[in-house]
C-alpha cells in the first residue's frame, strides 16, 4: 500500500513499460518476413509463450541473451526460419527499440520529484542503449547480469531496495511501476512493495508478447499510460496535503 505521506522513489520495469518492445519485435519480424509474416497478434502471442518457456529453462539468462533461443521457438511457431541466428535479428535490434510516445516527457516530469531506478531483465549494455533512448532518466539501474536472476525472482527487487536503502529511501517510500503482471506486479506485491500497473494493452485482449501470469494481482495504482501515472501521483499528493 502507498504510504500516506508519499513516496520518494519510483522503480521501473523498462522493456514493455517505457520501451515499446512489441513494436520492436514486430519490426524485427517484418524485416525478415518482408510483409509475408502472420498476424501481428499471433506473432506477439507466440513470442510471449516462447519467452515463458525460456524463463523456466534459463532464469539466470538476461532477456537480451534469451532473445536468441526465444527466436528459435518463434521462428518454428510462425514458420520464419530467418529469425534465427546468433545473435538473432531481434537480439541485434533491442538497442534500437523505440520508447512509447509518452515515456520521455513523463520521465522528465517524474524525475523532478522522484528518484528513478530501472529494474530490468535486460543486460547492462541494452539498458544503457534504452536509457539513452529515454533521455537518461535513471539514477541507478539493476540488471540481470549484475544480480544473476530474472524477474520475477525476488532478488532483483531486493537488490534495488538495498541500493535505495543505502540512499536513505525506505521500502514503503518506493512505488514499483511496470506493465508485466508476470514479471513484476505479483512479485513486487509479495515483497510488500506498492505497485502501479501500467496496462499498455488496455482495451486489447490477451497479454501480447508478455508471458501470461498465473494470477492477476490487484495493484495499488492501475493506469494505461505514463500521463495517467503522473495524474494519479499528483492527485494523491494533493489529497495528502489537504
Amino acid at each position: 500500500m502507498i504510504r500516506a505521506d508519499g513516496i520518494r522513489a519510483l522503480t521501473f520495469d523498462v522493456v514493455g513499460t517505457l520501451i515499446d518492445f512489441e513494436t520492436g519485435i514486430l519490426d524485427g519480424v517484418r524485416s525478415v518476413a518482408g510483409g509475408q509474416g502472420p498476424d501481428d497478434e499471433a506473432v506477439l502471442a507466440a513470442f510471449g509463450a516462447a519467452e515463458g518457456v525460456q524463463q523456466e529453462l534459463t532464469p539466470e539468462m538476461p532477456f537480451t541473451a534469451m532473445l536468441d533461443p526465444i527466436s528459435v521457438r518463434l521462428a518454428a511457431d510462425i514458420s520464419l526460419p530467418g529469425l534465427t541466428g546468433s545473435p538473432s535479428p531481434l537480439r541485434r535490434s533491442i538497442g534500437s527499440w523505440p520508447a512509447f510516445p509518452d515515456s520521455v516527457e513523463a520521465l522528465k516530469v517524474l524525475g523532478e520529484r522522484y528518484l528513478l531506478v530501472a529494474v530490468t531483465n535486460a543486460d547492462r549494455p541494452a539498458l544503457d542503449a534504452m536509457a539513452a533512448t529515454l533521455g537518461e532518466p535513471f539514477a541507478d539501474g539493476v540488471t540481470v547480469d549484475q544480480v544473476g536472476v530474472n524477474k520475477p525472482d525476488r532478488r532483483m527487487f531486493e537488490t534495488a531496495l538495498e541500493r535505495l536503502a543505502a540512499a536513505g529511501v525506505a521500502r514503503d517510500e518506493v512505488l514499483h511501476v511496470a506493465q508485466s503482471q508476470y514479471h513484476d506486479i505479483g512479485a513486487a506485491h509479495r515483497l510488500g512493495l506498492a505497485t502501479c500497473w501500467v496496462q499498455r494493452r488496455r482495451g486489447r485482449e490477451g497479454y501480447g508478447a508478455t508471458p501470461a501470469p498465473t494470477d492477476v494481482t490487484t495493484p495499488d495504482l492501475h493506469v494505461g499510460s505514463m500521463a495517467e501515472l503522473i495524474g494519479a501521483l499528483r492527485a494523491r499528493e494533493h489529497k495528502v496535503s489537504l
